[in-house]
């Protein structure tokens, strides 16, 4: 079966590189999300031949820093790129490279836009602390005072209560929950139980470490000092380690079933990815894994009445279903893991008849998910999960592994994301 790519001319994406992912306050810790982004960029620079360039570049970041707001343009100066060329940061909390790369894929013309470099980062040990937004204010009255009166009767206008900080925390803004508080309650609505979970956890650390072994990362993570490896991954697991932690998101009602182990953690980290036309493919080294972008959909649901990270469970089915396709065309699937109930919810929602009518909107067919093409080399729960970094690392791992099956061969990648959003892209071999 030939699909129909949404794009007038062929779009390709090619595998790019990582930094090795580390926990907070890890061995990453020194670095800030342009410190972690520069050898990243630098790399993805100095690996096109004969002094090639991008056309274009778009870098995303989830957590805020004061000291910049483009952060794109900021990483390629000091990345030493020229400056000639067009940078913009994007945001869409862990979908942002995703979402970064279907930017791009849109800017693409085949003419005057062939090449672009596309990535994200995040440094969860290196969050920059604010001062209350009433204490803002007061400086900012303080600074325009113009007489000593006028600054003497201003600075005795200050409240104790209003010197603070702001600190930032992984919560929801509308909610005020935690994408933890959040997914335990998804959990108990779709009666996920509680060794099913740790069993994705499991796997994924299994499926991890074999990857590494067998060098299946080599030349997709580049060292960053000393640190030449993922420190995530654990060889040692088991799935009864994974069953004496306790619950960690809801510690109280004794139905709570998140625990440390099958939740994936803080982490620090940047990835990168290209995105080309057909042209722009021959900017880049022959031995670059690529695959076509045939579509991708994006899905928003309202997570005051729904799960916050139920969006690609709406946005699989109707991009399937606008090609006509079955669960079984698809040979890969990469499926970020926030939680293993998160999964799990998602897998139940795209195998219930009453879901996919009713709230995803297709009667398509779709048949019996194959959770065992799932996740071969290691997901979030074992490889990390740096917010802005995390679609780079999962597009740029599924195009290697997609580039060695046989032509024709799909692959679904999906990302859910903070906010009840969602992105997922159909992809192809070449």
């Amino acid at each position: 079966m030939t699909l129909h790519s949404r794009y007038r001319h062929p779009v390709w994406l090619a595998a790019g590189v990582r930094t090795p992912f580390s926990k907070v306050d890890g061995a990453l810790a020194n670095y800030d999300a342009i410190a972690l982004s520069v050898p990243v960029v630098r790399h993805m620079l100095d690996s096109l031949p004969g002094g090639k360039t991008p056309d274009v570049a778009v870098w995303g970041t989830v957590v805020p820093n004061l000291t910049w707001s483009n952060l794109a343009r900021e990483v390629l100066m000091d990345a030493g790129a020229p400056a000639t060329i067009p940078a913009f940061s994007t945001v869409m909390a862990c979908s942002t490279s995703m979402i970064g790369m279907i930017e791009a894929a849109g800017m693409l013309d085949d003419d005057s836009m062939q090449l672009a470099l596309v990535g994200g980062v995040d440094s969860l040990s290196r969050i920059q602390l604010g001062l209350n937004q009433r204490l803002s204010d007061w400086i900012r009255r303080f600074q325009k005072a113009r007489s000593v009166g006028e600054k003497v009767s201003h600075a005795l206008s200050l409240k104790l209560g209003d010197i603070s900080l702001y600190i930032p925390g992984i919560v929801n803004r509308t909610s005020g929950l935690s994408m933890g508080e959040h997914t335990e309650i998804t959990a108990k609505e779709w009666h996920l139980k509680r060794d099913d979970q740790d069993q994705i956890a499991y796997d994924s650390h299994r499926n991890a470490v074999d990857a590494w072994n067998r060098g299946f990362f080599d030349d997709l993570v580049i060292p960053i000092g000393e640190f030449r490896r993922d420190s995530i991954p654990r060889a040692d697991t088991s799935l009864e380690k994974l069953a004496k932690l306790p619950p960690a998101f809801d510690r109280t009602s004794g139905q709570g079933t998140l625990t440390a182990g099958n939740s994936s953690p803080l982490t620090d980290g940047a990835a990168s990815l290209w995105v080309a036309t057909q042209r722009g493919l021959k900017r880049l080294p022959s031995h670059v894994p690529r695959v076509k972008l045939i579509d991708w959909e994006i899905a928003a649901v309202d997570f005051r009445t729904e799960g916050l990270l139920m969006a690609p469970a709406y946005a699989i089915p109707r991009l399937l279903a606008r090609h006509g396709l079955s669960y079984q065309d698809i040979g890969l699937w990469e499926i970020h893991e926030a939680f293993a109930a998160q999964v799990l919810s998602h897998i139940a929602a795209l195998q219930s008849s009453e879901f996919l009518k009713h709230k995803a909107g297709t009667d398509h067919e779709f048949g019996a998910f194959p959770r065992d093409l799932m996740n071969p080399n290691g997901g979030s729960l074992a490889i990390g999960h740096p917010f802005g970094a995390t679609g780079a690392r999962i597009l740029s791992q599924a195009v290697k592994e997609l580039a060695a099956m046989p032509s024709g061969t799909r692959a679904i990648v999906s990302i859910c994301a903070d906010g009840g959003q969602g992105t997922v892209a159909l992809l192809e071999a070449g």
